[in-house]
């Protein structure tokens, strides 16, 4: 039996136990996915590829998965830049917390402090550019179901979020699991245009979000990882998808690199014949928590343009 508790307060927490049934999913459709890392990393996959995603230190950050970044459309281009008195967002966040044999039940606290990172890092407190994106939480349910906490990009997958998302394509839902053995993964907004709709959001391991947990700790403990996540879930892919070659990311401001970062390396330059070293304190890369710093001016373009072009009502 799946049980359920539905907190509708966005400040206070109320807790209610009931029986889960199916709830309608999302509808419009979607196949574009991105994942993202291992019990090492950050990241969603961008570029078309197969293979496993490695740091540094040779531990896994991602499954293989199928997942193409692409350019968008020249018609989508350069019109957040174009709004009158600037662009901004504002993104409701609804949190699934499931839990298994108790083990993942997030305090309110927790999330709250995850929440104030993924503003903190959006809105450039770190250093880097503001994006122009705000979010707040909408609203919490929590879900005793072990076959989901440990679930993969698998039948599990699709059964929870059928069940459990909540608004449109503008809403980002979260599903606090066990990650599957990785830090979470995220799907790019294409998926909203697809008959797979409802797997639109972030599947983040709990262990990485503030005073969750020891397990990463001096890695991925400062909640950073949704902050990589939210902005694959933007349409940004990772720094080093593409390598040297171009197109790369799809944004020009990002330096070229082929490796992803493990750690925090100064210095790392793995094009040593394209400009700048590899951007080791972007949240798109692989480094530690304590190694992000920001998202570029492009970045922000990037992800700006493609909230009007998918995800703006």
């Amino acid at each position: 039996m799946i049980r359920r508790v539905l907190t509708l307060s966005m400040a206070v927490l109320v807790t209610s136990a009931l029986v889960a049934s199916p709830v309608a999913a999302a509808s419009r459709g979607q196949s574009a996915l991105s994942k993202h890392d291992s019990d090492c990393g950050a990241g969603a996959h961008a570029a078309s590829t197969s293979r496993e995603a490695t740091g540094r230190d040779g531990m896994v950050r991602e499954p293989a998965l199928d997942q193409t970044a692409t350019a968008l459309p020249a018609s989508a281009k350069g019109r957040a830049a174009r709004i009158p008195g600037g662009f901004s967002a504002s993104v409701d966040v609804y949190w699934h917390i499931i839990t298994g044999n108790g083990e993942g039940n997030l305090t309110s606290k927790q999330i709250r402090d995850q929440i104030t990172v993924l503003n903190n890092t959006f809105g450039g407190g770190e250093g880097g550019a503001d994006t122009g994106f705000s979010f707040s939480l909408a609203g919490v349910d929590r879900t005793e179901y072990p076959m989901w906490y440990t679930t993969d990009a698998s039948g599990a997958e699709h059964a929870m979020k059928k069940a459990l998302k909540r608004g449109d394509d503008s809403d980002l839902n979260v599903y606090s699991t066990l990650g599957g053995g990785y830090l979470g993964w995220a799907y790019y907004p294409s998926i909203t245009e697809t008959n797979q709709s409802y797997l639109d959001g972030i599947v983040l391991n709990w262990r990485s979000v503030p005073g969750a947990s020891t397990t990463y700790a001096g890695r991925y403990d400062q909640g950073e990882t949704l902050t990589h996540e939210s902005g694959h879930w933007l349409n940004l892919a990772h720094t080093f998808d593409g390598g040297c070659k171009a197109p790369g990311d799809f944004v020009d401001d990002t330096p070229a690199m082929s490796v992803p970062t493990s750690g925090c390396p100064e210095g790392k330059d793995s094009c040593p014949d394209s400009p700048g070293v590899d951007p080791i304190h972007n949240y798109m890369d692989y480094s530690y928590d304590t190694c992000y710093t920001e998202f570029t001016p492009g970045q922000t373009q990037r992800m700006q343009d493609a909230w009007l072009f998918y995800r703006a009502s």
